[in-house]
């Protein structure tokens, strides 16, 4: 695939978004939450990533965007909330994103709340610079 722009992968992502969770393009920005923004819940991930390997022709293994090894390992996780070794874990396992908000008060079940559309976006162009 040639070299895309962040316009452009952001454009696809947009697409994949609006079909997976049947929502109006306007609403998908790059600020824009996965879960409080777009309604996204967890089962909807498994359809974002199908959609997302289709339209960018890569392969996106489930750890990659979510990975659980992290947010179950009892290590890291104390209280449903995310320790600091966990969440250094989880920042190393997941770079794309931005885990400010979320290390403020990180509970497990608040996870899919870091995930913007600019943090896909981010991630795709991270994988297709690697392929």
């Amino acid at each position: 695939m040639a070299t895309m722009t962040r316009d452009e992968i952001f454009e696809k992502v947009r697409e994949s978004l609006v079909e997976a969770l049947s929502v109006d393009d306007s609403d998908v920005t790059e600020s824009a939450t996965l879960t409080r923004d777009l309604g996204a819940e967890s089962i909807d991930i498994l359809d974002i990533v199908f959609r997302l390997e289709k339209a960018f022709s890569i392969k996106i293994s489930q750890e990659e965007l979510m990975p659980r090894d992290v947010l179950s390992n009892p290590e890291y996780v104390v209280g449903g909330k995310l320790n600091s070794a966990g969440m250094t874990a989880l920042r190393e396992r997941v770079p794309d994103a931005d885990f400010s908000q979320f290390e403020a008060d990180p509970k497990i079940d608040k996870i899919l709340d870091v995930f913007t559309v600019g943090t896909i976006v981010n991630f795709v162009q991270s994988k297709l610079n690697r392929a």
